[in-house]
């Protein structure tokens, strides 16, 4: 009965860090990239255009560069506000889900342009900034948003549903990038426009 006992207890102690999911190193590094990555290349397709191309829409119904920049930055501040103050505060998922398979779900969905979705209205763009504060904002926005992957355990400990499903802190971190990587996609698109102006 004593050795049962024992065990029993053995079990309540130690089944949290048998089976609580933990942040690897190498995913957290994994993710700090993709961070820098998808920051670097806004910064490259977005380098010396004209006001003119800043501003130039390949349709009416089509956002402008400047536009998609702004909607990049919106989307980046109302999400890592999500991840800080409703993410964190959620309880652990199921011990058993797969988090390699929500990763990749991530990374593959979120930037794949062929399904387009309407942003919700308060990330729409208004011109609330003009294209070189924009990009100062986002630079800030993305540098806080990789010191908060770089410096915060227990990522993989919070849980909370996403239109992909259930998902943890890092994932909500992998959502920004691969959002970010969806719309410079559609920079590049509008840069691609053949009325693109030149200058």
């Amino acid at each position: 009965m004593r050795k049962a006992i024992l065990l029993l207890c053995a079990a309540v102690c130690f089944a949290p860090a048998v089976f609580a999911q933990t942040l690897s190193q190498a995913d957290r590094e994994k993710g700090i990239k993709y961070l820098e990555q998808t920051r670097d290349a806004i910064v490259a397709d977005t380098k010396n255009l004209t006001p003119a191309q800043w501003n130039f829409k390949p349709a009416p119904d089509k956002w402008s560069v400047a536009q998609t920049l702004e909607h990049i930055t919106l989307a980046e501040d109302n999400l890592s506000q999500l991840v800080a103050d409703k993410v964190m505060k959620s309880p652990a998922g199921a011990p058993d889900r797969d988090v390699a398979k929500m990763d990749a779900m991530v990374l593959a969905m979120v930037p794949d342009r062929s399904t387009k979705r309407q942003a919700p209205p308060d990330l729409v763009p208004t011109g609330r900034w003009t294209p070189a504060e924009t990009l100062d904002h986002f630079l800030q926005s993305r540098a806080r948003t990789i010191e908060f992957l770089r410096t915060t355990p227990d990522l993989r400990q919070h849980v909370m549903d996403s239109p992909l499903g259930p998902m943890d802190a890092y994932e909500w971190l992998l959502f920004i990038a691969a959002h970010s990587d969806r719309h410079t996609k559609q920079i590049l698109e509008v840069e691609a426009s053949p009325d693109f102006p030149r200058n």
